[in-house]
């Protein structure tokens, strides 16, 4: 059974990681199991392997180096502690929590989940050395931001597919989604932050090592917030032009090309080299040693995320998304909650929110064919059901994880917890928006 094969995967990775084998081996090694167990044939188990890697760090590779680079100049340079320092002024130490989350909440509008969080990740750290308070209590209102838009708001590719597939008014979407998400924010960041600042962890990693010393002259503050978010500033016009420009022109093609969140961090990251490298007297080697500082910190979790991706596929590519296809259509349940169910399981099976909202979509349109359910809500059903309790088969997992110096068990107590969160309050907020619209 499926189902079962599926289990013992997930307690053989466990069991593996828990022995201090690498999660990137780890992730490999249970793939190929899972596949063979499943009835894969080897060749079709090798192809997996291939198509997860190149399907994931084809659309992530460039978007989680050219954000580790920017991170990686923000803080050599100063400017991700400015900024900090400049968060922590304005809203006070104690309300800190609010800064990260309104931070994120305005990233993630317009950037996809990954896009973001590499490029507040630094901050988050920046943040967590200069305040001197616990790292999750800072990191977990960042990701609720981040996640809550990314399930519930066009343009992010889930809802976005979603309402084309249910035949959804974008702009209601949109308002609804805002209502349901500015709550669950509120309740999985900050509340469940505060919940959670217990948890001990080091606040300095390979990636962004920080530091408690204060600078002596640090970039001023415009700048240090103009190119920190030049991405979003970019990527946000971009999506505005998408929307509401008509026609073609040359103006417009530039505006989408810079748009692109490739695009939009690399031209970032180039302002960041002039501003806080070159401008400051700096050598472009010297700058350029940042760059592979940047580089060599992010290829051991690019190998994991790229083996997460291989599971992911390996799941896909077994029949299993098929297998809890059928398995959800025989069940009697209301529409809504059918929706969020349906995705939810494929989400735990598979792993990626994406594939898990796309496809409960084919299971869930001839529901909202009928009328009798506002297509609106369905697209948020579906998106809380996308993200529930993600675990050591999505990348995200192995993202928080790895970027934060996480254990498994801290993982689960944080990362999936709020995930879980999330989707639950989601679905009864779509449930509670059903009775008054």
């Amino acid at each position: 059974m499926p189902l079962l094969v599926i289990l013992f995967g997930i307690i053989l990775l466990l069991a593996l990681t828990l022995k201090k084998v690498s999660p990137f081996l780890a992730l490999l090694i249970v793939s190929i199991i899972v596949g063979l167990l499943m009835g894969m044939p080897v060749h079709l188990v090798v192809a997996s392997l291939e198509k997860g890697v190149g399907s994931t760090l084809g659309s992530l590779a460039l978007i989680l180096c050219l954000g580790a680079i920017l991170g990686k100049l923000l803080e050599k340079s100063g400017a991700a502690e400015k900024i900090s320092d400049t968060l922590i002024q304005a809203f006070g130490k104690k309300n800190v929590q609010w800064a990260v989350v309104l931070t994120g909440f305005l990233v993630g509008i317009p950037l996809y989940y990954n896009a973001g969080f590499v490029i507040l990740v630094p901050l988050v750290f920046s943040i967590a050395i200069s305040s001197g308070l616990p790292l999750l209590y800072i990191a977990i209102p960042m990701a609720a931001s981040l996640s809550t838009t990314h399930a519930f708001l066009p343009p992010h590719p889930g809802p976005a597919v979603l309402i084309g597939a249910f035949g959804a008014d974008l702009g209601k979407t949109l308002v609804y989604g805002l209502v349901l998400a500015i709550p669950l924010v509120i309740i999985a960041g900050p509340v469940l932050g505060g919940l959670l600042k217990g948890i001990r962890v080091s606040p300095g990693n390979k990636l962004f090592t920080g530091s408690a010393e204060k600078r002596e002259s640090l970039p001023a503050a415009f700048p240090s917030f103009f190119i920190a978010l030049l991405p979003v500033i970019l990527i946000t016009l971009a999506v505005l032009v998408q929307q509401f420009a008509g026609g073609d022109s040359v103006l417009k093609t530039i505006i989408l090309f810079l748009g692109n969140a490739n695009v939009a961090l690399l031209v970032a990251v180039l302002c960041a080299i002039y501003y806080f490298g070159l401008r400051t007297g700096r050598t472009m080697e010297s700058v350029m040693q940042w760059l592979n500082e940047a580089i060599s910190g992010i290829a051991v979790i690019l190998l994991i995320i790229a083996a997460g991706g291989v599971f992911k596929q390996v799941l896909i590519d077994s029949g299993t998304g098929d297998y809890i296809t059928r398995l959800s259509a025989q069940w009697q349940i209301p529409p809504l909650v059918f929706g969020w169910l349906a995705a939810a399981l494929l989400r735990v099976t598979l792993g990626s929110a994406t594939v898990a909202g796309l496809t409960a979509a084919g299971i869930i349109s001839p529901l909202v064919a009928t009328g009798h359910v506002s297509p609106e809500l369905m697209v948020l059903s579906v998106g809380a059901g996308s993200i529930f309790f993600s675990h050591v088969n999505d990348t995200g997992f192995w993202m928080f994880k790895e970027f934060f110096n996480l254990s498994l068990k801290q993982t689960f107590l944080s990362w999936s917890l709020m995930e879980t969160v999330i989707s639950l309050l989601g679905l009864g907020g779509v449930l509670l928006l059903d009775l008054v619209i």
